[in-house]
């Protein structure tokens, strides 16, 4: 499973959203299209950001099935063991998942 930390994120939601399709939306792609988990790590924030977050990863899911992807909001320690409990959990995908 490859981990890619999304940063530079706007505090706005929707602003947020847009950069995330600008600049992070195709390398995601990429990755799942080579037949790569991904588990992305975004920062913590508010829930203005939820919904954004869970139909950009739900999406992602459906289009890229097999290949799974989840998207994970904190960092540190959480972060670490969420993602080596995805990685052996072969049926999540399409999650998102604040630590």
């Amino acid at each position: 499973m490859k981990r890619i930390a999304v940063d530079g994120l706007p505090d706005d939601p929707l602003a947020a959203a847009g950069v995330f399709h600008q600049h992070w939306l195709a390398h995601v792609e990429d990755v799942l299209g080579k037949g790569e988990d991904v588990m992305l790590q975004v920062g913590s924030t508010n829930h203005t950001h939820r919904e954004w977050r869970l139909s950009i990863v739900a999406g992602l899911a459906r289009k890229h099935a097999p290949q799974r992807i989840n998207m994970v909001a904190g960092e540190g320690d959480a972060v670490d063991a969420t993602e080596t409990y995805l990685a052996r959990a072969p049926g999540i995908t399409g999650q998102y998942l604040e630590t």
